[in-house]
């Protein structure tokens, strides 16, 4: 009896963990609700991008931890959704004490320096995940001295949110800073300057050397691992390599259209946010619990495909707008309305040809058997002897697949 109990308690747990990210959610979005007025719509925005990841990490890590409770990533994730959605919290809580209605809830102040404070756990939480993916384990031992010095980075961190002379301009938005609220710490016990300031100096080089390690354990893990830990480990470097695609994108456009805001911007920022923030979570559900575990590699070629024709479309749309106004001298309306035309017609064939390129470079085998079943299919038309498409169907099939064995069964009428 006392074994089915233990057994019960650890999924309560989990989702008791997600549930408690939940809650703190819904009171963030709700002081969210009453201090728009005090915030931007870019601000506001964010806060959505903010409350699906929210989503995504509780979600994912109390999936995980009711279905592997043994592994810490599940753990680690719903801490992580929960870390963050306290940083929202916070943030507006002191934002409705201090601007909304002042006075009218008690330590806004203490409030906003635990919305810092909130930022800099999760940050955390996600290095250890990184470290300990996807078995919950380090790589070896010898990977024991990074955990400590993350646990100082960790520490170092805290210990600044009490440094005096600093000020509090929010927490994950900065939005005390915007409303021309911004305060000094009232927690502010340790010195600003002197034995302090060198101490967070070097905590900073720590960290960044902490950092590194902690991607590189990712590269140790991939040394001579299966190939199914291989393709957990793939997972992971997806989301990274994509996070990376569009911080670049974000630097070209940035390069481009100047400083400002721009919509272009806009959009490629906010899928730089939403990819970490999101596909972390799914790439450890899809790691953990094994979940197709395998089409990996359909899914790059498929995003590489895309990203392509998105840009070959823009490309196409920008140069047919600027030919029509400034060369045929047709009005914007009319301009936009055809190259949206073009660019709509141009997609379905610009697509299939782009697919196969990037299957013909990326997934060759998916598209060596793609053709060699679509040869079969072409001659399984002209062919009418029984037993010479059993043999070309068997030989087709060995090499596309290339199984170990092959047999075909004829059913008589």
């Amino acid at each position: 009896m006392g074994e089915v109990r233990h057994a019960t308690r650890k999924p309560l747990a989990a989702w008791s963990l997600t549930g408690a990210a939940l809650v703190v959610l819904a009171a963030a979005l709700v002081l969210l609700g009453l201090n728009a007025g005090r915030l931007n719509a870019g601000r506001i925005g964010f806060y959505g991008l903010l409350s699906v990841g929210v989503l995504a990490y509780a979600g994912a890590g109390g999936l995980i931890a009711r279905r592997v409770p043994g592994n810490a990533i599940g753990w680690l994730l719903g801490l992580a959704g929960l870390s963050l959605t306290m940083a929202m919290l916070t943030e507006q809580y002191a934002l409705y004490g201090l601007v909304t209605a002042p006075g009218a809830v008690p330590a806004a102040k203490v409030a906003g320096v635990l919305s810092g404070a909130a930022v800099v756990l999760t940050v955390i939480l996600l290095f250890v995940l990184v470290l300990l993916f996807p078995d919950g384990r380090l790589p070896s031992p010898r990977w024991r001295p990074v955990l400590w010095a993350l646990a100082v980075v960790a520490a170092g961190v805290v210990a600044q949110q009490f440094q005096a002379g600093t000020r509090i301009t929010g927490g994950i938005t900065n939005s005390l800073d915007a409303a021309g609220a911004a305060y000094p710490n009232p927690l502010g016990v340790l010195p600003r300057h002197g034995w302090f300031s060198g101490l967070l100096t070097g905590i900073f080089f720590l960290a960044v050397v902490t950092g590194l390690l902690i991607v590189a354990s990712v590269f140790v893990r991939r040394r001579g691992a299966s190939p199914e830990r291989r393709q957990q480990l793939a997972w992971l470097g997806y989301v990274g390599a994509l996070t990376a695609v569009w911080a670049a994108l974000l630097l070209l456009s940035g390069a481009i259209a100047g400083q400002g805001d721009s919509w272009l911007g806009t959009v490629i920022w906010s899928l730089l946010f939403l990819t970490p923030m999101t596909g972390i979570p799914v790439a450890c559900v899809v790691a953990v619990l094994k979940y197709r575990l395998y089409d990996l590699g359909r899914i790059v070629s498929r995003t590489v495909s895309y990203a392509i024709v998105t840009g070959l479309l823009v490309g196409v749309y920008a140069g047919l707008v600027l030919l029509a106004t400034g060369v045929i001298g047709l009005t914007s309306p009319v301009a936009v309305a055809g190259a949206t035309l073009v660019a709509a017609a141009l997609f379905g064939p610009l697509r299939s040809r782009v697919q196969r390129r990037v299957d013909h470079r990326f997934n060759r085998a998916r598209y060596d058997a793609e053709r060699m079943v679509a040869a079969f299919a072409a001659r399984l038309t002209e062919e009418l002897d029984a037993d010479a498409v059993t043999e070309d169907l068997a030989r087709s099939v060995h090499m596309a697949l290339q199984p170990a064995h092959v047999s075909v069964w004829l059913a008589e009428r």
